[in-house]
């Protein structure tokens, strides 16, 4: 969708604020730009809507050549996101949002229909926000309604130049899970710049990393984490790069233990039995329809105890969809103090899929390390086991 040939910028005092760049953004991803300050990131995206003019080379929007095209009419087909937002304070959000879609002749009801569908797309009830003015609203809504007005004549390109950077960081994580489910549903073309490599990762289909006006590394975020192509780009992400690749790491099945198993209206004496014969301190209570139910440990098994599974079943609060990045499950088990955190499958109904351990979560992200480093899946790469559920369970 985006394709930059041997791009360069040179301003007339000799300054290059990019050199050569070479590279292409594939239609629906989304990649960010990140670096420091000064680095030619946001020089980059504004010569894709020709704010900024390339000094050397060629930029192709959807297979046209930009410069051929006529800078306004271009503009009106790429959204554009900034931090600092640019909303027309006399108007309302309702009309700023229809901004683009009233500029391109659209009749009022249909541009004024159109942005009521986006208000609500961010999450903005238009019945509530759309007769308010941009003073009544607060930050993080200010750039929803941001977001919402350069996506209302629905452009297949959208560039974001930090626009969460000026909101709180609460604020701003919830405008980024906000982003995230927004762009799954409308999947957009976009260039995304930051100087926050966290954001970057958490975002980006792909991170261009920049040196000063070039890209040292364009990868998926899990690979600059966990093979950096520099010194440069290793000292960039931080030496808690490791800690960085938890969020870009999602819970597989392969990395899954399988614990004992019983279900509510099995009798105590088979739990007992089960326990028993494999050796462990608890077991997984499930339902008939093998749905998580909770957990029942084995002192509420012993002999002579009477009655059924569902009489001494203990509720499981620990638990996360397959699929959720292992961030998510460490920080489910730090908040219930707990040992292990149940796996289920929520498109599979919610059935039970095995359980994650500090250990195998371990052994997981060391997995992914590497299977960037030769290229396999995930589940070829065999690593040292530290512990399984048997041992974790008798812990």
């Amino acid at each position: 969708m985006i394709r930059f040939e041997h791009v360069t910028k040179r301003y007339a005092d000799g300054t290059t604020a990019v050199d050569g760049l070479s590279f292409e953004v594939a239609e629906g991803e989304l990649v960010t730009l990140v670096g420091p300050s000064g680095c030619g990131k946001t020089t980059t995206m504004k010569m894709v809507n020709r704010l900024i003019e390339p000094t050397d080379g060629r930029i192709f929007l959807d297979g046209d050549d930009i410069s051929a095209i006529d800078p306004v009419q271009l503009r009106r087909r790429i959204g554009y996101v900034i931090q600092q937002v640019g909303l027309f304070p006399h108007r309302t959000v309702l009309e700023n949002t229809a901004t683009v879609p009233h500029l391109l002749g659209w009749k009022r009801q249909k541009a004024r229909a159109r942005a009521a569908e986006l208000l609500d797309l961010v999450g903005l009830d238009p019945s509530v926000y759309g007769d308010r003015y941009p003073e009544q609203l607060s930050g993080g809504q200010r750039q929803r309604v941001g977001v919402a007005r350069a996506l209302a004549a629905d452009p297949p390109v959208l560039l974001m130049d930090e626009p969460f950077g000026a909101v709180d960081p609460v604020v701003r994580e919830h405008l980024q899970n906000e982003f995230l489910r927004l762009q799954e549903q409308v999947r957009k073309t976009v260039l995304f710049v930051t100087h926050d490599i966290e954001e970057a990762v958490r975002l980006g289909d792909r991170i261009a990393v920049y040196g000063q006006g070039s890209i040292e590394q364009f990868d998926t975020p899990a690979t600059v984490l966990g093979a950096p192509a520099n010194a440069y780009v290793a000292d960039f992400v931080g030496a808690d790069r490791g800690l960085k690749r938890l969020s870009v790491t999602p819970v597989e099945e392969s990395d899954l233990d399988h614990p004992p198993v019983v279900h509510l209206d099995d009798p105590l004496s088979t739990a007992t039995d089960r326990l028993r014969a494999e050796g462990a301190r608890w077991a997984v209570v499930l339902d008939r329809d093998e749905h998580l139910h909770g957990w029942i440990p084995a002192g509420d098994t012993r002999t002579g105890s009477e009655g059924a599974v569902r009489d001494h079943a203990r509720r499981m609060e620990a638990w996360l969809p397959l699929g959720a990045p292992l961030k998510q499950a460490f920080a489910t088990m730090l908040q219930h103090d707990a040992g292990w955190i149940a796996v289920i499958d929520e498109a599979g109904e919610g059935r039970f899929l095995g359980v994650l351990t500090p250990a195998r979560l371990h052994e997981a992200l060391r997995r992914s390390v590497g299977a960037d480093g030769r290229a396999v899946p995930r589940a070829e790469v065999e690593v040292e086991s530290v512990t399984g559920v048997t041992e974790a369970a008798k812990g």
